[in-house]
């Protein structure tokens, strides 16, 4: 007579590694070859259109060859053959970007495709896409939201301070958008609070998927006397605690002093041996940059201020800044030059 097996906790956890990493690298294996496949279609529908001129008739009769040869496959639409040609055209003279489509869906690069410009915003989603494993809502959230635009002129406006930084500081940026938040002004600094905390899936995903919740208004105990962080986090690719005090105004130079006053009450009696020092960030409305170099220089701590807004940016200011960076930064290397 048999007997009923009782495991012990996390006996098997081994065993549930070894099956999930090989269905992950056999469905990855599967993605790119299917990535491939749209590649070669893309190059033999891009030949054939210059040497031959084949147009929307003769694609729409591919089409449907392509369809009644394989019933079941999906994918070989007119309009998607169009797109596998774009895409081809888009990458095959790239050497750098051509293997990096390999690595993500073909929705996720159509996003890319429609969603930029230029090889240096889809290179800097490419890696965010693989790095980060995002769906497609997410993707489209972070082109929607001009995330390569906000962290371009981001690190460029702070890159003086992370330079002379190695305390985690890069994985911060100088503005956020919390457009899901649907918050109506006037509102107090814990509805700000409580509305992150309810939409955690989403602020996560635009502070950046590294980053773990520890804690709503987390207690640090400094003498007799209790404080509250306003929320921490755990960033696992820096091994250290972030501790972010939210503000309903515009940045005062009084905030950096309590937020100081948390990053070493932390440090202190709730980092582990093995972490790094805590980071913190303020998030506020507004600031003044001159204000905020004058606040931070005189600072020892790992302190960044960044503002946020609840609607997503203008689209083509957010653009427009960006060249005028561009062109500066052209212009200043060619004054180096001479």
């Amino acid at each position: 007579m048999s007997k009923d097996i009782t495991p012990i906790p996390n006996q098997f956890d081994d065993a549930i590694a070894i099956i999930d990493n090989a269905r992950s690298r056999a469905m990855s294996a599967v993605n790119a070859e299917l990535i491939n496949m749209y590649w070669e279609i893309g190059a033999y529908v891009s030949e054939r259109v210059d040497s031959i001129g084949w147009g929307k008739s003769v694609v729409a009769d591919f089409s449907k060859f392509l369809q009644s040869r394989y019933p079941s496959a999906k994918g070989f639409s007119a309009q998607n053959i169009w797109r596998m040609k774009q895409f081809y055209e888009t990458y095959r003279d790239n050497e750098k970007l051509s293997p990096l489509v390999r690595e993500i869906a073909w929705s996720n690069n159509l996003a890319i495709m429609s969603g930029c410009k230029t090889d240096e915003a889809r290179e800097f989603y490419l890696r965010l896409c693989i790095a980060n494993h995002y769906t497609k809502r997410e993707l489209e959230r972070q082109i929607g939201s001009m995330l390569y635009e906000r962290t371009m002129l981001s690190n460029e406006k702070n890159k003086d301070l992370i330079a002379r930084s190695d305390d985690g500081l890069s994985a911060l940026r100088d503005s956020y958008v919390f457009e899901f938040l649907d918050l109506e002004e006037p509102y107090k600094e814990k509805d700000l609070r409580k509305q992150i905390v309810s939409h955690l899936k989403d602020f996560i995903l635009e502070f950046g998927h590294d980053f773990t919740f520890v804690g709503e208004e987390y207690r640090v105990q400094v003498g007799n006397t209790d404080f509250f962080i306003d929320l921490l986090f755990y960033n696992r690719a820096l091994a250290c605690l972030v501790a972010v005090e939210l503000k309903i105004d515009t940045f005062k130079p009084e905030h950096l002093g309590q937020l100081n006053f948390y990053l070493e009450a932390l440090d202190r009696d709730v980092r582990k041996p093995n972490e790094n020092p805590s980071v913190g960030l303020i998030l506020c409305t507004g600031k003044d940059d001159t204000v905020v170099e004058y606040a931070l220089s005189r600072t020892m701590s790992p302190t960044m201020v960044a503002d946020y807004t609840l609607h997503l940016p203008d689209k083509e200011i957010l653009q427009r800044k960006l060249r005028e960076l561009t062109e500066l930064a052209i212009e200043s290397n060619e004054d180096d030059k001479e």
